[in-house]
Parts: structure tokens; C-alpha cells; sequence
């Protein structure tokens, strides 16, 4: 009972914090999600402690409402996103997501490679910057009511592709670790079930739901509809994690899929409440994360300067080159939505501290890096986009 009742007392604690934090935000005229991410590293471990570290670590309650919250983000998404708007970005979306991580990594790689790694180590820390973390970008947007923009079809498409890419990085860098080189044959099949998970389920259940789906309707609960594509949307982020993919793609897909449904206005109207209170568990997580005990030497500062600038610059340019079909200020705008790490980079430095290549000082600076650019990147993208609709308006 004193269990329960201490999760309940911390669940109170972050979802307050997260309240104030994006009021306090928004007050200033920034994304509510930056106040958020903020919120988590005032009441993480690092200041007042009111979160330890036990109460974060993975398969904890808080985690799990995080990666929640995370997934139902990514689900309201799709159910913006319809098919043939991604289709008709494809090309431009192909471009960014390509040059958003092969610029990344092979500027990641250098600077880790200078600062004193050998290469297989280096490589590792470059995989580290090559993940762009949809959910950050996704929610400014979704704020802005921004979704619709040819920019945001470019990011989110872009996001996908990037993720297929970073997950194929990771597995040649961790398979180099061991000194045994990489199968390739393997890295040419996950590639190919993760693409195949993506074009079935992706074109295929658009097409399966804008064909007929009336029998969503069809139970005697009235809100089945909601219910069975919630089930879908869990279902697929399940799925997804099985072809070395993150949960949220699976879950975007699964808000794609709803979005082809006569029932898409209603279906966006029911799942507010269930953001409301769960996306910002992580946003909150996300922030508390960090350490900031390991960033207190002058050195250690220097180097995230350093990482951070290199982060946010080399997928400006990998997002801008790619997108330079569009207008410069269009490209500007996915190249800066393409810049957060967020969670990707938190997990990558993860497997670093526990495959023994990086150090509590690497792994923090990595971990506040990733953070940071995802608190950089919201406030920057808001007034981008801004300044883009004024700029159009007559």
C-alpha cells in the first residue's frame, strides 16, 4: 500500500511540474514542451531530486507511462497525416532523411575521433547523432497547428526514414565493438523487414480503412472506433520494436492508418484527453534524465559545447541540402525540425555506458547533448514558422 502510494505521490509530482512548466513557457511565448523538458531537470536527480534514478530506469512505472505517452503523441500525429500527402514529399523526404544521418555521423565521427576515441569508439558516439527524435518535433508542430505544411509532410516522412537508417548504423557499430566485423547479410534482412513492415502496413491499411470502415462501428460500445484503433495503435508500436524499429513508428502508422476513416475528426477529438495527461510524463522524463553532477569540470563543458553545435549544425545541413527543392525558408524549417535527439540519443549513449565504451563523463555529455537539442530546437522552429506565415499572409 505504502508502495502504491508512494507512485502515486510521484506521478502527482511530475505531472504538476509539467503543468507549470508549460505554463511558465507558454507565458513566455515558447512551446509548452520546452517548459516541460525543463520541469524534468529541475525535479530530476541532478537538482531538487524529487525523481531518483531508480524511479526512471527502464520497465519503472514512470518509464512506462513515458513511453505512453510518446506512442499516443506519434498516434494523434498520424491521424493528421493521410497517405498521399506523404507520397507526394516522398522524393524530398527520401533526400532529408538520407543526408540527415549521413552528415551527422560522419561529422559525429570526426570530432570523437579527435577528441581522443579510436575509430571503432568513434563510431559509436557518431551513431549518437544520427537519430532525429520525432515526438519533440511532432508536438511544436501539432501546437503550432502546423501539421499540414508541406515542411511538416517533409519531417515526418523524413523521421522514418531516418530511423530505418540509424537503426542500421547502430548494428554495424555495436556488431564492430567486438571485433568480429558485421554480417551483412543479416543488416540486408533487418533492412529489408523493417521497409517491408512499413510499405504493408503503411499502404496497405490506408487502403484497407479508406475502402470501408464502417465496421469500426459495428460493436455496441459507441466508442469502439476509438478503442479498436487504439488497440491498433499499441498492436503496431509492438510490431514495430520487433523489426528493430522504434514504437513510434509503428504508432504513427497506426494514426496514418485511422486517418483514412470516416471517423478521423471524431477519433482526434477522443484521444486529447488521453495527451493531456500522458505525453507530458515525457517530456518530463526526457529532461530528468540528465546528470549534471558529470558537467561541472570545464572540460566536460567545452565538450558538449562542442557536441551540441556539432548536433544542431550538421542535421541543419544534412535537412537543408535535402529539402533545398523547396524555398530556402522552407528547407531552413526542415532542417531545424529534423535537429532534435531527444530519447534516440539517450538510448544510443545507454548502450555505450553498458557495452563499456563510454565513460559516466562521455555518457552524460552525449545525454545532455541529445537533451539539449531538443530544447534548443522548439523555440527556434516556433519562430520560424512563424515569421513563414507572416511573411505569407496578405
Amino acid at each position: 500500500m505504502h508502495h502504491a502510494g508512494d507512485i502515486l505521490l510521484t506521478l502527482f509530482t511530475v505531472f504538476v511540474a509539467a503543468q507549470i512548466g508549460g505554463e511558465i513557457a507558454q507565458r513566455l511565448r515558447l512551446p509548452g514542451v520546452v517548459g516541460e523538458i525543463a520541469a524534468g531537470c529541475i525535479i530530476g536527480p541532478s537538482v531538487l531530486g524529487w525523481i531518483t534514478p531508480e524511479q526512471i530506469s527502464a520497465g519503472t512505472p514512470l518509464d512506462v507511462l513515458a513511453e505512453i505517452g510518446v506512442v499516443l503523441l506519434l498516434f494523434s500525429v498520424g491521424l493528421e497525416t493521410r497517405l498521399e500527402d506523404l507520397k507526394k514529399v516522398g522524393k524530398i523526404a527520401f533526400l532529408v532523411g538520407v543526408l540527415g544521418v549521413i552528415v551527422p555521423f560522419g561529422m559525429g565521427g570526426l570530432w570523437a575521433h579527435h577528441s581522443g576515441f579510436d575509430w571503432s569508439r568513434s563510431l559509436f558516439v557518431a551513431a549518437a547523432f544520427v537519430a532525429t527524435s520525432a515526438g519533440i518535433t511532432a508536438r511544436v508542430l501539432q501546437e503550432l497547428g502546423a501539421l499540414q505544411r508541406v515542411e511538416s509532410k517533409v519531417i515526418l516522412g523524413a523521421a522514418v526514414i531516418d530511423d530505418i537508417l540509424a537503426m542500421l548504423l547502430l548494428g554495424v557499430v555495436v556488431s564492430l565493438q567486438g571485433g568480429e566485423g558485421f554480417d551483412l547479410l543479416h543488416l540486408v534482412g533487418v533492412l529489408g523487414g523493417a521497409i517491408g513492415f512499413i510499405a504493408i502496413i503503411g499502404i496497405g491499411g490506408a487502403r484497407v480503412m479508406r475502402w470501408n470502415s464502417s465496421w469500426l462501428d459495428k460493436p455496441l460500445n459507441p466508442d469502439s472506433a476509438m478503442a479498436i484503433v487504439l488497440a491498433l495503435c499499441l498492436g503496431l508500436a509492438y510490431v514495430s520494436t520487433r523489426f528493430g524499429l522504434a514504437a513510434i513508428i509503428g504508432a504513427f502508422l497506426a494514426g496514418m492508418i485511422a486517418s483514412e476513416t470516416r471517423q478521423q475528426h471524431t477519433l482526434e477529438r477522443q484521444v486529447q484527453p488521453l495527451l493531456g495527461l500522458l505525453t507530458p510524463f515525457f517530456f518530463v522524463i526526457t529532461g530528468s534524465k540528465i546528470d549534471l553532477h558529470q558537467l561541472t569540470s570545464l572540460e566536460a563543458d567545452l565538450m558538449l559545447l562542442v557536441a551540441t553545435v556539432i548536433a544542431i549544425v550538421s542535421k541543419l545541413i544534412g535537412g537543408f541540402l535535402g529539402a533545398l527543392s523547396l524555398r530556402p525558408r522552407s528547407a531552413t524549417i526542415v532542417g531545424f525540425g529534423m535537429v532534435p535527439r531527444g530519447e534516440v540519443g539517450v538510448v544510443i549513449a545507454s548502450l555505450g555506458l553498458t557495452a563499456g565504451v563510454f565513460s559516466d563523463q562521455i555518457y552524460a555529455i552525449i545525454v545532455a547533448m541529445s537533451l539539449l537539442t531538443a530544447m534548443v530546437t522548439p523555440p527556434v522552429l516556433a519562430w520560424l514558422l512563424r515569421r513563414s506565415n507572416s511573411t505569407q499572409a496578405p
